[in-house]
This record gives C-alpha cells, sequence and structure tokens, in this order.
C-alpha cells in the first residue's frame, strides 16, 4: 500500500508503508521486504522513534495488567500491583532502547549508526561553534 509522505512531513513522494498484518509481525521481531527500509528506518530513528518504541512495550502490558482491577479490595492494592510490575518494564525498555533499535536496523540491512546519528549532528554543530569562537583546541 503506497500513501503521501516521505521522511519529512509534506514530502509528497510515495512510500510503501506495511499492513496489518506485516505490522503486527513487525512489531512482534519479524522483517518486513526491503522496499519499506525507508519507513523501517523513520519508524526507528525517525521523529517519536522512542514514544512509539516505549508505547509498544507499555501498551500490551498495561492492558493485561488491568485484570488485576478485578481483585476484589480496596482500588490501591491492585494499582500497586500493576505499578510493581509496570515501573520496571518502563525502566528496562528505555535501559534496552538503543540496543534494540540497533539491533532492528541491522535486521532491515540499515546502518546501526543511525540510532545515534541526531545526537552526533547536535554535537558536531557545538563542536564547530566552538572551534569558530576559540579556534581548535
Amino acid at each position: 500500500m503506497l500513501t503521501r509522505g516521505g521522511s519529512y512531513p509534506g514530502c509528497m513522494t510515495p512510500r510503501p508503508r506495511p499492513n496489518v498484518v506485516q505490522y503486527v509481525g513487525y512489531v512482534m521481531g519479524r522483517p518486513l521486504p526491503a522496499e519499506m527500509k525507508e519507513w523501517v528506518r523513520n519508524d526507528l530513528v525517525g521523529p517519536g522513534a522512542a514514544v512509539r518504541y516505549v508505547a509498544r512495550f507499555v501498551v500490551p502490558v498495561a492492558l493485561v495488567l488491568l485484570l488485576f482491577l478485578l481483585i476484589p479490595g480496596p482500588i490501591w492494592i491492585p494499582l500497586a500491583m500493576m505499578a510493581l510490575l509496570i515501573i520496571p518494564l518502563i525502566y528496562f525498555a528505555i535501559a534496552l532502547m538503543n540496543i534494540y533499535r540497533r539491533h532492528r536496523l541491522a535486521q532491515h540491512g540499515l546502518d546501526p549508526a543511525l540510532v545515534g546519528e541526531r545526537a552526533r549532528a547536535r554535537n558536531e554543530s557545538v563542536r564547530a561553534d566552538y572551534e569558530r569562537r576559540h579556534g581548535r583546541g
């Protein structure tokens, strides 16, 4: 399926997107076809990639944890049990985010170094500004 939109808002180049079955497989860890590399790149390192990554880990688990609300008793007990599971999940998901995204990029034949691309560009501009002001150090 083709939709409008490239890597940047307003871009009018057609870009293939995964269908529902491909997307569910992608979320579960399966690679997408080679023609969807640009979509994968944008998904893993584009704007909002970190939020999408954490949401993919937390939302399914949170839906299952809602079953704790069926436990009789004061509401704080199931909420506390949910928090005891959700907080470490979020912590470890964030801690392992770059490792997982590098793996997914390599799995799709993309450069794993793309994960730090934005930080490198920001550091290079800061260094260039420093060198312009103070000379090479």
